[in-house]
């Protein structure tokens, strides 16, 4: 399993635009990518690619997520989407 955690850079957390560039960006990738704030059990962690999942996580600004997926070539993906969730969508 590759894993990497990240902190939610936009000031409104994972909602609206920086949910939808997320779960675009998640979908482009042929993995299953899950998504849960750290702390939480693996087995509750959400499908990264579903806007309404990640919405539903309720993850706001500065909260840490851990990113996961199966695949033993899921490195890059991974490094991919931590760095959006490190950008702040919201002050572009």
């Amino acid at each position: 399993m590759t894993e990497r955690t990240a902190t939610v850079a936009s000031r409104v957390g994972l909602h609206a635009r920086p949910a939808a560039i997320f779960a675009e960006a998640a979908g482009e990738f042929d993995l299953d990518i899950t998504i849960a704030r750290q702390g939480e059990p693996a087995d509750e962690a959400m499908d990264a690619a579903s806007i309404l999942s990640l919405m539903s996580l309720g993850a706001a600004h500065g909260d840490v997520v851990v990113l996961r997926s199966e695949s033993d070539d899921a490195d890059a993906a991974l490094d991919r989407l931590v760095q959006i969730l490190e950008t702040d969508h919201d002050a572009e």
